[in-house]
């Protein structure tokens, strides 16, 4: 049983076989997905989809690529999404520095104004982040986020920063990058945090675990996620799920 914490079933990449993707999660176990929306069209769909299937759910906000484009409206728009029913957090939001489409002081307010939000409904944020490592935790600490917390996506940074995440109270969520045989800090990561500070996700269809790396990722190889932090930690594969879903469940106020 998991929990894929973090997934863009929304994007173009699934028109074609959405049904038959879903199908192939459930038959690996994946109890519950979250679909993450971060413009206008992803958020839609993402609404879409967790009404039309009551084991998926949304994650609603502004992505820091996009920030130079996100309206007061937007932001309206987005709080008023924030008490669906099937809304569980919101996100992903947060600092990319990589790319350059906006720029690092409009990110940055857009972050702000997502977290205060965040604070404001009560719900969890997910942080993306791309090379802002140093700006993404002064702005989580000047911002008190640890009100609400929430999950450091797709972590890929040292352990030492791991730590500072979960002292302000956020899950650190790892995928397939922990798989790949070059990939030293996710696997340190997954070593040295508890488990009851972990989370795991595909953030499909992008990232894809070894042995599938190259090809479209999809919720069912979160699996392969699990078992690559069991065998790292040297503990039971059911281990990892369980401790991993419990997590999930607790954070976004589910049930089975």
């Amino acid at each position: 049983m998991l929990i894929d914490t973090h997934a863009h079933l929304n994007a173009e990449q699934y028109e074609e076989d959405i049904e038959e993707v879903i199908g192939r999660a459930k038959e690996n176990g994946v109890e519950k997905i979250v679909v993450v929306g971060f413009d206008r069209p992803t958020i839609e769909k993402a609404i879409e989809l967790a009404e039309t299937h009551d084991f998926i759910y949304a994650c609603v906000g502004w992505h820091p690529v996009d920030a130079i484009d996100m309206t007061d409206e937007d932001l309206s728009w987005i709080e008023e999404l924030a008490a669906h029913p099937k809304v569980v957090a919101l996100g992903e939001t947060g600092l990319d520095y990589h790319w350059d489409k906006s720029p690092r002081d409009i990110q940055k307010e857009v972050f702000r104004k997502q977290i205060r939000l965040a604070k404001k409904v009560k719900l969890p944020i997910v942080i993306h982040n791309r090379e802002a490592t140093a700006d993404i935790v002064q702005i989580l600490k000047e911002e008190n986020a640890s009100e609400v917390g929430g999950i450091m996506h797709c972590f890929s940074g040292s352990v030492e920063i791991a730590k500072q995440c979960v002292e302000m109270n956020f899950y650190i969520s790892l995928g397939g990058p922990v798989t790949f045989k070059n990939a030293v800090k996710p696997k340190e990561v997954a070593a040295e945090l508890p488990l009851d500070k972990l989370l795991v996700e595909t953030d499909c269809p992008y990232l894809t675990p070894h042995p599938h790396r190259g090809k479209r990722n999809e919720p069912s190889y979160v699996k392969l996620v699990a078992e690559e932090i069991a065998r790292i930690k040297g503990i039971p594969f059911e281990d990892v799920a369980k401790a991993t879903t419990e997590n999930a469940m607790r954070l976004f106020g589910i049930s089975r």
